[in-house]
């Protein structure tokens, strides 16, 4: 929307990681790693509790991110791990709960959960289209994820989660940009043992969680079964209806089977199905609500908001804080009969074998997976109904296939890694959006208050007129001369004054009067009501890769070179169906009145008929070599340092938003076909390319045994960046790159088309830079802390461009030089667990952990208005357990403090314009009005535990 508005120090980063973990050996096959944590036995095997206390207590950390089985302190990666009884200390049951654990992290969502977004070193993949991938990957039992948003279901019991920072691609058979998210969840065992829990909180927060494993045949086959089941009340209260939004019900389920026909062969089978049928998400308005303009002497003057004014007096109602330093309150405003109903259903199959061959191994995982997400949205996010969704689907279909051989040559000085991935995705998207039964109404009013600040004249809004013109002062000012004989004419037309292209009085006024100057129908419905009927989508992908990550012992245990390569090649085909009844905005654009389509048009009416299969533009092809080498050395046993260059690779592909498609313009046939912004429909301007990253990274891990401290300091640049920006209405996506000559500032103006680069002149438009440092802590026999503290410079360079060197819209004028949303220069977290024995009989646990972040700004297109202040989340826990933790009791409150913070903010959809820069720098009047998807409130509850 605010397209149409325009129209008219060094880094320190310290993850609170993994608590101590049973030491294990290094080995060639991850599977031979185990992990516990100080003061809780696994379920599956209780006697892991009776391990040697001192062993446990200052025990390593150790990882599989590598696929070998090794010692975090031995690993020459930034990677970060989190155990499962610190994210079960923490409150976590997705992934989000990894914020407080892993600074570099920053897991958010807005109007959909199914579109989660993960952020590492303040990289992600911004927004809600799903045609874009993840630039953090996830990773559940080795087997890919399309999207981030699947790690916000439940999770299950997870035995360990790695955060591997930087780009991806030799060790996971899909490759990342920014970084992935490895999770593991707990296998089979062959010992019998189960465990369950039960908790009850506030907003009648119901969790029920357990699982039993054991087994089958002997020492051959084991199985295990996990289920979880949430029901809780929602946070966001629809202030109309009395409802909640931003509730829970969810489950799962999940089934395993180890097979172990011998000590050389393992098969671990896993079947899982999750659903989740919950109404979110709801937004609140952003306070102050405000109109802004420039006076002669250049400051910014406020007045009072006149599209909320105009939304009030039509009858809709906008909920602000009552309390001035409030940003936001914890209500939404829904439209009667709208809402916003989540249905998604997650599950697959997945098979992954595992055979030692003496001096190598094979690994192959296979992978069937299906995710899908229903939806409707009351699209306006207020009471009154100027637009809704009611049927939005998105399916993913997911093949995939992973093979890897790895072993050791030359008496183990060469430790190799060889991989082939294949995957075939079919992304199925369709959805709707109309006009809701008040939208001509307000788009009339908003008409005339665009021509009353114009002219300087409030007065001339009337909302009780149908044409919401006060006709009497329109009157006056066609009359007057001092006005432009164009503005005079618009004004006396959509009063109703004058047809707009001859005298005479017509009643009918705003947009109907518009119609009937260009012979369009004025009865019926007109514009409420239409819309997009349905847009269908059809995105298939077919990956294949080759990789390979070596580890070259040049001086045994203490100078190591680390060569990984990967080979990537992806296709993607397009194939849609379109289907949109409001003729009047095709009517409009044809004509001389085309400048008042803005409004009628919001929702792109001039799509066609769709794109079929092997039409120009509808397959895209891609082949990429990326790769990493790491130099590390061992001066001392207890000092690993290390220096690495990373070149990684997300793929490009179809913006699927018909709002994307050119809008006809005859007066551009003359352009070449098949390229965005020839004025026709194609298939060309859905297309975007492929984002590369070359990344540095130096880094030191120090390991005391009572004490350890990793460090990395880190450079990216991100060339072709995939920028995924709300307009208002829908989401646009553009490559971002930068111009090596000056553009003396014209890519921070706002006229179209004027800071365009020569194409050989380009580079990298976004650089991530800073440090990260992890500490653990072991101070006294019970006691755990971590602590951290990361700097990171995430920002957009100066002279930005388009892809190869194109102008980037106007929209994206406040991009130049600033830090990248969601991204902050400071984030500090801390975690402390006390573990005391009571007795023979009784222990505790006292845990508390902390996150701050410094100021951020929530939204892609770095509007003033959507600043986040910086703040700090408090989790805590108190346990109480018997004997082997046989029972426990856990009091818990996460977000202790009742931080209000907002996770995104945005334009609230067609509810005015522009921005307080906008303002200051051009003079543009402002009247915009923002909303934001908040975060959870202060959450507190009992868990009653059990295991066997």
């Amino acid at each position: 929307m605010k397209s149409i508005w325009l129209a008219s120090v060094c880094a320190l980063g310290i993850p609170a990681a993994a608590l101590a973990q049973a030491p294990a050996s290094p080995a060639t096959s991850p599977e031979a790693a185990t992990t516990a944590t100080p003061s809780t036995p696994s379920p599956a095997n209780p006697t892991t509790a009776e391990a040697d206390d001192s062993e446990l207590a200052r025990g390593e950390i150790v990882i599989t991110a590598t696929r070998r089985a090794q010692v975090l302190s031995d690993v020459p990666i930034a990677v970060s791990a989190v155990s499962a009884e610190q994210l079960k200390n923490s409150g976590g049951s997705d992934i989000r709960q990894l914020n407080q654990l892993a600074p570099s992290l920053l897991v958010s969502s807005a109007t959909n959960d199914s579109s989660a977004v993960a952020r590492i070193r303040g990289i992600g993949t911004v927004g809600e289209n799903p045609g874009l991938e993840s630039s953090v990957a996830v990773f559940i039992d080795g087997v890919y994820r399309s999207r981030t948003g699947v790690g916000l279901t439940e999770l299950g019991e997870v035995e360990r989660i790695e955060v591997l920072r930087g780009p991806q691609g030799t060790l996971f058979g899909r490759n990342a940009s920014a970084g992935l998210i490895n999770i593991i969840t707990a296998k089979p065992s062959f010992d019998f043992g189960g465990s369950a829990e039960a908790t009850y909180g506030n907003y009648d927060n119901i969790r029920f969680a357990g699982g039993l494993t054991g087994p089958i045949l002997g020492d051959s086959v084991a199985f295990r079964i996990d289920g979880v089941y949430n029901k809780r009340d929602g946070f966001l209260p629809d202030i109309i209806s009395g409802r909640d939004t931003q509730n829970r019900d969810r489950f799962l389920v999940r089934g395993q089977l180890l097979i172990k026909p011998s000590d050389d062969l393992s098969i671990r089978l896993i079947g899982d199905y999750s659903e989740k049928d919950e109404e979110c998400c709801g937004a609140a308005y952003i306070a102050p609500t405000r109109n802004l303009s420039r006076a002669a002497d250049g400051s910014v003057v406020e007045s009072p908001n006149t599209i909320q004014q105009i939304i009030q007096q039509l009858g809709g109602v906008v909920p602000l804080p009552a309390n001035a330093n409030d940003k936001y309150t914890r209500v939404a405003s829904i439209t009667p009969g709208r809402g916003y109903f989540q249905d998604t259903k997650d599950f697959g199959i997945s098979g992954e074998i595992n055979y030692d061959l003496g001096g190598a191994s094979i690994t192959s995982i296979t992978a069937y997976r299906e995710y899908k997400n229903k939806g409707a949205q009351d699209g306006d996010f207020n009471s009154l109904d100027i637009l809704y969704r009611d049927d939005q689907d998105r399916k993913f279909e997911t093949f995939t296939q992973e093979l890897r051989l790895q072993g050791t040559l030359f008496d183990d000085r060469l430790d190799f890694l060889v991989g082939g991935y294949y995957s075939r995705e079919t992304l199925t998207v369709d959805d709707n959006i109309k006009y809701g039964n008040d939208f001509e109404r307000f788009a009339n009013c908003v008409l005339s208050d665009n021509f009353a600040r114009a002219v300087g004249q409030p007065s001339l809004v009337n909302t009780a007129d149908s044409s919401c013109f006060n006709r009497t002062v329109a009157g006056a000012l066609a009359a007057n001369p001092a006005l432009p004989a164009a503005t005079r004419g618009q004004i006396a037309g959509l009063a109703g004054l004058a047809p707009l292209s001859a005298a005479g009085f017509n009643p009918l006024g705003g947009f109907r009067n518009v119609a009937a100057a260009i012979g369009f129908p004025t009865t019926g419905a007109f514009l409420n009501g239409t819309g997009v009927v349905q847009n269908e989508f059809e995105q298939k992908s077919r990956n294949y890769a080759i990789f390979t990550h070596n580890v070259i012992d040049i001086i045994p245990d203490r100078l190591m070179l680390t060569l990984g390569a990967r080979y990537t090649n992806e296709r993607k085909t397009l194939q849609s169906n379109f289907n949109s009844n409001n003729a009047f905005c095709g009517a409009l654009r044809a004509t001389a009145l085309a400048g008042l389509a803005n409004l009628p048009c919001v929702i792109n009416n001039n799509a066609g008929p769709g794109f079929t299969s092997g039409q120009a533009g509808t397959i895209k092809k891609e082949s990429e070599v990326t790769g990493t080498a790491v130099l590390s050395f061992k001066p001392v046993d207890e000092l690993l340092t290390y220096i690495s260059y990373s070149r990684g690779y997300k793929a490009g592909g179809y913006n699927l938003d018909t709002s994307a498609l050119d809008a006809p313009n005859a007066a551009l046939a003359g352009l070449p076909a098949n390229t965005p912004g020839n004025g026709r429909v194609e298939a060309a301007d859905l297309l975007f390319e492929p984002e590369i990253v070359d990344a540095y990274e130096f880094g030191a891990k120090l390991d005391l045994r009572e004490f350890k401290l990793n460090t990395s300091l880190f450079y990216q640049s991100f060339n072709n960046f995939q920028l995924n920006t709300f307009n208002g209405v829908n989401f646009e996506v553009a490559n971002i790159g930068a111009c090596k000559d000056d553009l003396g500032g014209r890519d921070g103006d706002l006229i179209a088309g004027n800071s365009a680069c020569a194409s050989d002149r380009t580079r990298a438009g976004v650089i991530s830079k800073g440090v990260e440092i992890e500490a653990f802590v072991f101070p006294a026999r019970d006691v755990t802390f971590t602590a951290g503290v990361t700097y990171t410079d995430t920002a957009y360079r100066k002279n930005l461009t388009g892809l190869n060197g194109t102008s980037l819209a106007t929209t994206l004028f406040q991009l130049p030089g600033r830090r990248l949303s969601n991204s902050s220069a400071y984030v500090v977290t801390s975690s402390i667990a006390f573990t005391p024995q009571i007795n023979e009989n009784l222990s505790t646990l006292f845990y508390l952990d902390f996150r701050y972040q410094s100021d951020l700004n929530t939204g892609s297109d770095l509007d003033f208005e959507k600043r986040q202040d910086g703040f700090g989340v408090v989790n805590g826990r108190i346990g109480l357990y018997g004997k082997d933790r046989i029972w426990g009791v856990e009091l818990w409150g996460q977000n202790l403090l009742d931080q209000k913070y907002q996770q995104i903010a945005a334009d609230a959809p067609l509810q005015g314009g522009s921005t307080f820069r906008q303002t200051q720098q051009f003079g543009t009047s402002t009247n915009g009005l923002y909303i934001t998807f908040p975060a959870e409130p202060r959450t507190y509850g009992i868990t009653l535990r059990t295991r066997f």
